[in-house]
């Protein structure tokens, strides 16, 4: 996780939790004047649009207040979608056995992008099966890794 992401995790999280969702994680996409924060955010009986705007407002007041970020840029509050972005160790361990797509800050084998089904995630390592073959791959090392929806 890149630094600003980081920092603006750790002083997001309690306004987050404070409304009861969990901050699943942070994206900060640098476009000049149209650049992005994205925060992700879940509950167990789901998110509405609604959950979005207030979590949004909460969040707003503290960055406000804070101002970590000295560009301009546009909040969007988000649920994971099916798609569900991963961001630490403990997502990826809640779904072994699933199918994931993930691309590396530093290549690996000469690739940085990798989708296959994930074999197992301990000590900062993920296991995935990618085309018959087990690659191991270091968390710290994951730019970023979604979830693949599955339509069976």
């Amino acid at each position: 996780m890149a630094k600003l992401e980081q920092t603006l995790t750790e002083m997001l999280t309690p306004a987050v939790e404070a409304l009861g969702f969990e901050l699943l994680g942070i994206e900060f996409v640098r476009a000049g004047k149209h650049s992005t924060l994205r925060v992700y955010i879940d509950h167990p009986d789901g998110i509405t649009v609604d959950h979005c705007a207030d979590v949004s407002h909460q969040i707003s007041a503290v960055l406000d207040v804070e101002d970590p970020i000295s560009s301009e840029y546009n909040l969007e509050v988000s649920s994971p979608g099916m798609d569900r972005p991963l961001f630490k160790e403990a997502h990826y361990a809640q779904v072994v056995g699933e199918v994931v797509s993930v691309r590396l800050r530093m290549p690996m084998d000469n690739r940085r992008n990798f989708k296959g089904q994930v074999t197992a995630c301990e000590n900062g390592t993920l296991s995935m099966e990618v085309d018959g073959e087990v690659f191991q791959l270091a968390i710290a090392n994951i730019e970023k890794g979604n979830l693949v929806p599955s339509f069976d």
